[in-house]
């Protein structure tokens, strides 16, 4: 199984983009790297926890399964969402001002759930990673 950089719920936890929420707390920017439109796969916490089962049921031993709800969402998006949160301006950024997860966050990472989708009749239901981040805690 493949979990996506966030695995996320309305509860506060939003994977690696709790990571730019606290950037942003800590530095009164919400930030993103270059342009922003490196895509950043997610998938709510009940999605994933449904493919687990689905590949404990039905996968045949050895295969490989991708847990992407969300496919498209940009971390500019991201940046923006928590920019209105937090009521700070967002802003484009160099990778190096998130330190040793820069590099990480200045990667485009396209990711695709169609084949999981297909073979085993997953169909992600809960809220995207953006409506979560929209409707969800901010962690102080």
């Amino acid at each position: 199984m493949r979990l996506p950089r966030s695995v996320h719920d309305a509860g506060g936890r939003y994977g690696f983009a709790s990571l730019l929420i606290q950037a942003a707390q800590h530095s009164g920017v919400s930030a993103y790297v270059g342009d922003g439109r490196q895509r950043w796969p997610a998938v709510h916490r009940d999605d994933a926890a449904t493919l687990f089962r689905i590949a404990l049921e039905q996968a045949p031993p050895g295969s490989v399964l991708h847990a992407v709800g969300d496919e498209g969402d940009s971390m500019r998006q991201i940046a923006e969402v928590i920019g209105r949160r937090l009521e700070v301006p967002v802003e484009a950024a160099a990778a190096e001002r998130f330190g040793p997860l820069g590099t990480m966050f200045a990667v485009d990472q396209p990711s695709s759930s169609a084949l999981t989708r297909r073979r085993f009749g997953w169909s992600p239901s809960g809220p995207g990673l953006l409506e979560d981040l929209e409707t969800g805690v901010i962690p102080a």
